[in-house]
């Protein structure tokens, strides 16, 4: 890719889990006590789900901006406090996992099968259920009605992400615009809501809260065209999920967009026609459309773009290893393989 970008060399992720590892592990701890459940299937499938691993990011990226807002020497009070609101944008990501899984009919995910494979739709949709009124439990115990608001519009902007998306599955005529509109719904705004929530009990300023929700965002916007790459440029095994599934979906993402807007006329009928049938037996003819219209390189580029803006928003502050993790996630959104 272009080098006059110029995103800083990447932080190691298993560098910055490092560096929050002690943070992690209380959430993680945290977790597993505010799933328990008299009901025996909802600790089945809440287990099944929360413990088939995964980056725990968005937890993470509230701890981050959290110590990078000089959280680093507060007292045990404030350590309580982010390790639970961690702990609820785990909740929240984790229920709307249950319910994509159901909506795609997927059945593979993080190299599992999908808890709706093993248990079936109901007990998914209704697990699901049950974490997100947990974590309006949680969140209600902080007694912070700012913090309350924050999530409670991010939950309904998500909600409004997934009828927004399902409104484009099988639409050929899905642009550019539509697709970003779904993404900042479906994926950049818990990124921003944790980047914000950090840094406001932290007690960090309107402005840099602000800021950090920019940050969010635009982490979120690459995060999720990197991985919509990756279906069209990985492998089953790495990816975690059957390569080929967006388009088993019907769903449109930034490579076939850009593809279909760059090819000619009977290659453009032959992806139109994969889009409205989800055809993955199409695959080849869509992935050989993708690499002649170097739709690849253009999505790079276009989340970098996302990526760089995120650095840039982490200029204002002082430097620390938690600021200086903040940016190597930024480019780690983009180099990722799965």
């Amino acid at each position: 890719m272009d080098s006059a970008l110029h995103l800083p060399a990447a932080t190691p992720l298993a560098e910055t889990q490092a560096l929050v590892a002690a943070d992690m592990a209380a959430v993680d701890a945290l977790i597993r006590r505010r799933l328990a459940s008299d009901v025996l299937l909802i600790n089945q499938v809440a287990e099944y789900i929360i413990g088939a691993g995964g980056k725990r990011l968005r937890p993470m990226l509230l701890l981050l901006a959290a110590r990078a807002h000089g959280g680093g020497g507060a007292g045990p009070g404030f350590d309580a406090a982010i390790h639970q609101l961690a702990a609820v944008v785990e909740f929240i990501h984790t229920a709307t996992l249950l319910h994509d899984d159901v909506v795609d009919e997927s059945d593979l995910r993080r190299g599992h099968s999908t808890a709706n494979a093993v248990w079936g739709n109901a007990a998914s949709v209704l697990v699901g259920d049950f974490l997100y009124s947990r974590s309006f439990q949680l969140m209600v115990e902080l007694d912070r009605p700012a913090v309350m608001r924050i999530l409670a519009d991010t939950t309904n902007a998500i909600a409004e992400g997934e009828v927004l998306q399902l409104l484009h599955v099988r639409n050929a005529d899905t642009d550019e615009a539509a697709y970003l509109r779904v993404v900042e719904r479906k994926t950049a705004v818990l990124f921003a809501a944790a980047t914000r929530l950090g840094a406001l009990l932290a007690g960090a300023s309107a402005a840099e809260c602000d800021a950090m929700h920019d940050y969010g965002m635009n982490l979120g916007y690459a995060f999720q065209i990197a991985d919509d790459m990756l279906d069209y440029a990985s492998d089953a095994r790495t990816l975690g999920k059957n390569l080929g599934d967006d388009l088993a979906e019907g769903k449109a993402t930034l490579p076939v967009i850009h593809a279909m807007s760059h090819s000619d006329a009977a290659t453009q009928a032959r992806l139109r026609m994969a889009i409205e049938q989800g055809d993955v037996s199409a695959l080849p003819d869509v992935l050989a459309a993708i690499r002649a219209a170097r739709s690849l390189e253009y999505s790079e580029q276009r989340a970098n773009e996302y990526a760089t803006a995120a650095g840039h928003v982490l200029d204002g502050l002082a430097d620390n290893p938690h600021v200086r993790a903040l940016r190597g996630l930024a480019r780690h959104a983009v180099n990722r393989v799965n």
